[in-house]
């Protein structure tokens, strides 16, 4: 079975992804200030990996506002048809 997201669940999933990115500024501010400038290696990886997952983020929260279905490999493989081939 498929199941359609509720404009509720998607609000829900908005919020939630709303609040990730603003907890991931955050964190980017404050590694900032901790010596990112510095060139402190472990403070520049975890600078880069806070950017990284902020970065994935914003395209999570793009492909659900565009409006566009999620027809990756993993979820084009689970089809009904596809199951009893």
């Amino acid at each position: 079975m498929i199941t359609v997201p509720s404009a509720e669940s998607s609000a829900q999933r908005a919020r939630w992804l709303a609040e990730l990115a603003d907890a991931l500024d955050e964190a980017r501010d404050l590694v900032r200030q901790l010596g990112a400038a510095e060139g402190r290696i472990e403070v520049i990886e975890l600078s880069r990996r806070i950017e990284a997952t902020w970065l994935e983020v914003q395209a999570m929260r793009l492909r659900k506002t565009s409006g566009t279905p999620d027809f990756s490999p993993e979820w084009i493989k689970d089809l009904p048809w596809k199951l009893s081939a």
